[in-house]
Order: structure tokens, then C-alpha cells, then sequence
């Protein structure tokens, strides 16, 4: 279904001009688009040189503002392609005077354009939508076409932390990971009854936890 327009969309976008950044292609072609980058800079936009930790598809930002209100010490990239859903992410953030999160709006395939190589100490994957049909696994953000982007923004030690409520997702993300050069670790199938400490609960999870869904984690990392 698709996605009614909030009220006012534009106007509150315009307002949160100073937290959100648009990843936005003059080029329609992805072929050609892709090559040309427009790197953004980080140590530019929060003023420092800490750790860049990114999320991919952030949605209301629940999870990007407590972590980042947690850890001031790290800056947070935090992706949506949705202009209605990133808008709360970023007013939230604003209303809290977070200082340490950047928003930017757009599709996971264009990040290698934006963000530098070997600049991501971190990427988190919170409940990425499964896409379950089997024809629609290339948009799956764990599928090899997107591992291999984010190979390229790493750094050398950095980690994928991954979550899910989907079963046949998660088992598609391990295959996916092992068969292209990453390791794993801290694997669970059952999150909120495994000895994790410090889990930060998204609105999805939320929700699937309150249903009684168990939640799939794991940690990835390249050999």
C-alpha cells in the first residue's frame, strides 16, 4: 500500500533542512548515476572526527535517538528512503537537540556515492523489510549486491549488526554473509532471552516482541 503524503510534508522537510541531507540524482539512470560521487564529510558536518556508525533504513528514528542520546561520542548516519517517515525521524531528533545524528533520504544503492570508502565503523540493519517473494531478493539489504557496498564503506574491523523477526530472512542474510567473505559471531535466535546486554528496542521490535515473535540477531564482520 502505498505511503499517504503527510500534511505540510514540505514545509516540516524545509524546517529540518539542518538534519537531513537528500541523495537525489539529476541522472535517472542508475548505471551511469551511480559512478558519480558527491561524498559528504562527516567531520564537517558534526564537527569532530569520532566514529561514524550507519543505520540503514531507519525509519521513525526510535532506535538512531535513544542510540545516539546513549553514545554521544558517536555520530550516527541514519538512511530512509521515505520522505513521510524520515521527517519524524529528524523533527524527533531536533526537539531532543541531538547533535551527533545526520539524516539522509534515499535508496541503500546509493550510499557508495555519498559516503566515503573505509569511513563506516559500523552499520546496524534493524528490520529490514524481508521482500519474501523469491524474485524480489536483490532488494533485500543483506542480498550480495548490497554487501558489497558496504564492503567498501568499512572500516578494516568494522561490523554489521544485524536484526529480524523474519525466519526465512535471517537464514537468507547467514548464507548471504558466509558466501561473500564475511564472518559471524554472537548469533541468536532468540534475542530477548539470550545474555545480550545493552539491546535497544526498535518500533518494529517492539511490536513483534509484544506478539510473543522471537527476534533473530547476529554480528558480521569481514574475514
Amino acid at each position: 500500500m502505498r505511503m499517504r503524503k503527510k500534511k505540510h510534508l514540505e514545509e516540516r522537510l524545509e524546517k529540518c533542512g539542518d538534519y537531513i541531507f537528500f541523495m537525489e540524482r539529476e541522472d535517472k539512470n542508475f548505471q551511469t548515476s551511480v559512478l558519480k560521487k558527491e561524498y559528504i564529510d562527516a567531520e564537517k558536518i558534526f564537527g569532530n572526527k569520532n566514529p561514524v556508525h550507519l543505520e540503514i533504513g531507519c525509519g521513525k528514528g526510535g532506535f538512531v535517538c535513544e542510540i545516539a542520546a546513549k553514545n554521544p561520542n558517536i555520530n550516527f548516519l541514519a538512511v530512509e528512503k521515505a520522505s513521510n517517515v524520515i521527517v519524524k525521524a529528524a523533527e524527533d531528533a531536533k526537539a531532543i537537540g541531538l547533535k551527533n545524528i545526520y539524516f539522509m533520504r534515499g535508496g541503500a544503492e546509493y550510499l557508495e556515492c555519498y559516503i566515503p570508502d573505509k569511513s563506516i565503523d559500523r552499520i546496524y540493519l534493524n528490520f529490514s523489510c524481508p521482500f519474501p517473494k523469491k524474485k524480489y531478493a536483490s532488494h533485500r539489504l543483506t542480498h550480495h549486491n548490497f554487501l558489497k557496498i558496504y564492503k567498501s564503506l568499512l572500516k578494516d574491523g568494522a561490523e554489521i549488526w544485524q536484526k529480524t523477526d523474519n525466519t526465512h530472512f535471517f537464514e537468507f542474510s547467514i548464507e548471504e554473509f558466509s558466501q561473500n567473505g564475511f564472518a559471524l559471531k554472537n548469533v541468536t535466535f532468540d534475542l530477548h532471552n539470550s545474555d545480550f546486554e545493552g539491546n535497544i528496542m526498535t518500533e518494529y521490535e517492539k511490536r513483534f516482541s509484544d506478539e510473543g515473535l522471537p527476534i533473530y540477531r547476529l554480528e558480521a564482520y569481514l574475514k
